[in-house]
């Protein structure tokens, strides 16, 4: 019994270290300020500092990789995160949207915070500080329906 526990756990040591050889792409893109959320719409600094403690890890070309984020198969998992969240919404990116994309990524900063979807639990888990509290859902809620309506006031005023 003891021969197959030792021989388990080496197999299982194993494929752990080779596990470690396939690792995900974890490049942040280059940020090209003519681009970012805030040369687009109105965002202030206590709105900025929100989304840059609770949301642009993921949304945004500035993710901070924690050293987990090196280690299989939690890097396969954050990777994987990440590039869906980019490819959902990404702030430094906001500049390449269609007013429709800019209108659908703001209801969702409100309806998804609401909700208590984002940040996602597995990141609140690991960056409990990046939990938010309802005053902060508030004012992201606030500023995003700000914004929403700006956009299509714009709309109506050639």
């Amino acid at each position: 019994m003891k021969r197959k526990i030792v021989y388990t756990a080496a197999v299982i040591g194993v494929l752990f270290l080779g596990a470690q050889i396939v690792q995900p792409d974890r490049t942040n893109p280059p940020i090209e300020n003519a681009l970012a959320i805030a040369t687009h719409i109105s965002v202030p600094p206590d709105i900025d500092s929100i989304l840059r403690n609770s949301c642009f890890d993921c949304h945004s070309n500035e993710t901070r990789w924690p050293w987990y984020s090196y280690v299989a198969p939690a890097s396969w998992m954050v990777a994987r995160d990440v590039a869906q969240a980019r490819r959902r919404v990404n702030f430094s990116e906001w500049g390449k949207y269609k007013r429709t994309k800019a209108l659908s990524a703001l209801e969702s900063i409100c309806d998804e915070t609401t909700a208590r979807t984002m940040p996602l639990p597995q990141y609140a888990l690991m960056h409990p500080g990046a939990t938010l509290s309802q005053d902060q859902i508030d004012r992201l809620c606030a500023w995003s329906e700000s914004q929403i309506a700006a956009l299509l006031s714009a709309n109506d005023n050639p």
